[in-house]
């Protein structure tokens, strides 16, 4: 197999709850309403770095229902996410959902839990799903992982929601997630 041909391994991370604080409401997490709300958490940068030192390319993955539903500016996210590109240049590819949902009468195969945003971004950049993470913080990046064939790390921030799925390792925070990855990483065949 020629080098061009060798799949890459990556992280795909939820964005609100995994890379941001959310804003929580009646104990669940909503996306935040303007850059100035954006704030990462501690651990993040760190734990990034150390995630691409690993040979991972990062991919955020993330449902922007708010936009297609009038209660969010597109350009307001496009702002957060040159943010956060800018917090954390070691993010290879953003890949948004915009779609309000089939409960809207807006269904697609991006928004999770469907694997449309893992799926485009592994034929883009020639990603093994096989080896690679879903790193989210609901039951939608859980459920999309499984589905897309990737092992699943959930970060339990105790939302009043729960999993539909087990996933793989189940932690408190980004740290632990990416310890989870890196041990993984270094049992594997």
């Amino acid at each position: 197999m020629g080098k061009s041909e060798i799949k890459r391994r990556a992280v795909f991370l939820d964005r609100d709850g995994v890379i941001n604080k959310p804003i929580i409401q009646h104990g669940r997490p909503y996306p935040p309403k303007q850059v100035k709300d954006f704030e990462i958490y501690d651990d993040v940068v760190t734990g990034v770095e150390r995630l691409c030192d690993a040979g991972y390319l990062l991919i955020v993955v993330t449902n922007q229902p708010d936009v297609a539903r009038g209660r969010q500016a597109r350009e307001v996210i496009e702002a957060i996410h040159q943010e956060m590109l800018t917090i954390l240049p070691q993010i290879t590819r953003v890949e948004v959902c915009w779609h309000a949902g089939a409960e809207w009468q807006d269904p697609c195969e991006c928004r999770k839990p469907q694997t449309g945003m893992l799926l485009r971004a592994a034929e883009a950049l020639n990603i093994n799903l096989n080896q690679s993470f879903v790193v989210g913080d609901r039951w939608r990046d859980i459920d999309c992982g499984r589905a897309a064939g990737c092992r699943t790390v959930f970060i339990d921030r105790n939302y009043s929601e729960s999993l539909k799925q087990i996933p793989d390792w189940r932690v408190q925070t980004f740290t632990e997630a990416v310890e989870a990855i890196l041990l993984a990483t270094t049992v594997q065949p």
